[in-house]
Parts: structure tokens; C-alpha cells; sequence
């Protein structure tokens, strides 16, 4: 088990290093553009940390580089250009897909209608936390597109929440300096905290529907 466990623990070490050191190259070489581009990557369901992409690009803001507000501004606008293509294929796709194979995932139709609901009465905040919120931030496009969310009021809390995250994290990189490395290593406990409620929340919404499909066919 414990080897098990120390193989698990490299592997995971070695696919981080890898990210980390694409994310450097990739912003060292493209600049401003790089930043926006690995935050567009980011938030179509590509899980790409934005922990790591706008901490170093605070390091580049304390050795002269970049600006911060510059950084906020681009990582936002690579957050829209990423979320809007998420929410087009949610939009465009999403609906017919889950309401021929969403059964197969526990996804009913009445569902379906709860999610339009919801982003009808909370789309706004809930996008906007969305982007305050490690793997979320990648994945809340596509379901604000299934449920046909106001495209307009959609970008605007995408813009208003990336903003501010990465502000914060610019913010916090540029005063670790060379140690921006290390903002990563404390979110990876958060990112876990994170992992570990969508997993819960999941069990239970496969335990709610298997506790409504098991009395329906008992009435059969």
C-alpha cells in the first residue's frame, strides 16, 4: 500500500512539473498572450491551474516584466474567449446530448429544467464564484450554455470574477517573488477540499436517483 501510494505521489509530482514548466515556458516566450491563452485553455474543461499560470506572471510583475492590471485584464479576457466557447457547445450541444444519454450519467430531464431554473435566479453570482473556484472555473461554462443562460449577463460575471481572481493571485505572486511556487503547494490542500465536495455532491446525486428509479419499478 505504501508503495502504492509513494508511486501515486511521483506520478502526480511528475504530471505537475510538467504543467508548471509548459505554463513557464509558454508565458516566458509569448508574454501577455501566453497569459491569456493558458486561462482560455483553462476554462474549456481543460483543468489547466490558473494557481500556476497568474502566480509566476506576478513573479514577472516583481522583476519588471509585466503589469499587474495588465495581467487581470488579459487572464479575463482569456477566461471569456475560454468560457464562451464552453458555454457554445453546452448551448448548441449539451441539451440534445444529456437529454439522449443523461440517464446513462443519472441526468433526468427534470433536472435539466432545474439547472434552467437555478441559472435563472442565481447565473450571475454562481458563474461568478464559479471563477473564484479551482476546477469549477473550468467546467460552469458548458452547464450556464445547457441551461441557456443570458450570454451577456454570462460574460460579465465570467470578466467580474477572473478579474478579481487573477488581480489576487498576480497580487500575491508578485509579492512571493521567486517563491511564487509555493501559493501552488498551499491551493493543492484546497483544490483537494474542492475535488472532494464535487465527488460527495455526485455520490448523492446518484443516491437520490437510484432512490427514486427503485420505488417506480416496485410499483411495476
Amino acid at each position: 500500500m505504501q508503495n502504492d501510494a509513494d508511486n501515486y505521489g511521483y506520478i502526480m509530482s511528475s504530471i505537475l512539473s510538467s504543467v508548471t514548466n509548459l505554463i513557464v515556458h509558454t508565458i516566458s516566450t509569448l508574454g501577455y498572450p501566453g497569459v491569456g491563452l493558458l486561462m482560455a485553455i483553462q476554462t474549456v474543461a481543460i483543468p489547466v491551474p490558473s494557481e500556476v499560470i497568474i502566480p509566476f506572471a506576478g513573479f514577472l510583475v516583481s522583476v519588471g516584466r509585466f503589469n499587474i492590471f495588465i495581467i487581470a485584464i488579459v487572464g479575463a479576457i482569456g477566461s471569456c474567449v475560454g468560457a464562451s466557447a464552453a458555454y457554445y457547445i453546452g448551448f448548441k450541444g449539451g441539451r440534445p446530448l444529456i437529454e439522449r444519454y443523461g440517464k446513462y450519467v443519472f441526468i433526468s430531464h427534470r433536472d435539466l429544467n432545474f439547472t434552467e431554473k437555478f441559472f435563472a435566479q442565481f447565473g450571475f453570482m454562481a458563474v461568478f464564484i464559479g471563477q473564484l473556484l479551482p476546477i469549477v472555473r473550468s467546467f460552469i461554462g458548458f452547464f450556464a450554455g445547457v441551461a441557456e443562460e443570458n450570454f451577456k449577463k454570462f460574460i460579465a460575471s465570467v470578466f467580474t470574477g477572473s478579474f478579481l481572481w487573477c488581480l489576487l493571485l498576480g497580487f500575491i505572486g508578485m509579492k512571493l517573488g521567486q517563491h511564487w511556487t509555493d501559493l501552488h503547494t498551499k491551493f493543492q490542500k484546497f483544490d483537494g477540499v474542492v475535488a472532494v465536495l464535487i465527488l460527495l455532491a455526485a455520490a448523492y446525486w446518484i443516491y437520490r436517483h437510484i432512490k427514486h428509479h427503485i420505488p417506480s419499478k416496485e410499483k411495476k
